[in-house]
């Protein structure tokens, strides 16, 4: 099912897809009509892959350095990139940008935890 899903998006050049057919084999139903993709399924097969990978972690963006072979920056970098290309929701947070820098340094290992707590008070 998965190399099917790698043919078709390779075939349609990553083009926006419509489907017009749903078939449950199973159940001998077809359901015919207009149907959009979510928009993760839009993504490149790469960024889906990359998700996937960030979810399996659990968010761990160190984890994500260490299987991609990349730099914090680097992944910080794709999961916005990948986040502006998403018009699912718009979150909005809220975090002073010098909190944000300590939860940064504190997920890259720069900083333990203790010396975050300090920082932020």
């Amino acid at each position: 099912m998965t190399h099917s899903w790698k043919k078709l998006k390779t075939m349609t050049a990553d083009k926006k897809l419509l489907i017009s057919s749903v078939v449950l084999p199973d159940e001998d139903v077809e359901i015919k009509g207009r149907f959009e993709l979510p928009p993760l399924a839009e993504l490149s097969m790469e960024d889906q892959i990359f998700i996937a990978a960030f979810i399996k972690t659990h968010g761990s963006i160190k984890q994500m350095e260490s299987i991609f072979g990349i730099s914090y920056p680097t992944v910080k970098n794709r999961l916005n990139r990948i986040a502006d290309s998403l018009d699912i929701i718009d979150v909005k947070v809220d975090i002073k940008e010098s909190v944000a820098s300590v939860l940064d340094r504190l997920e890259n290992g720069d900083i333990d935890v203790d010396q975050a707590l300090k920082e932020i008070e």
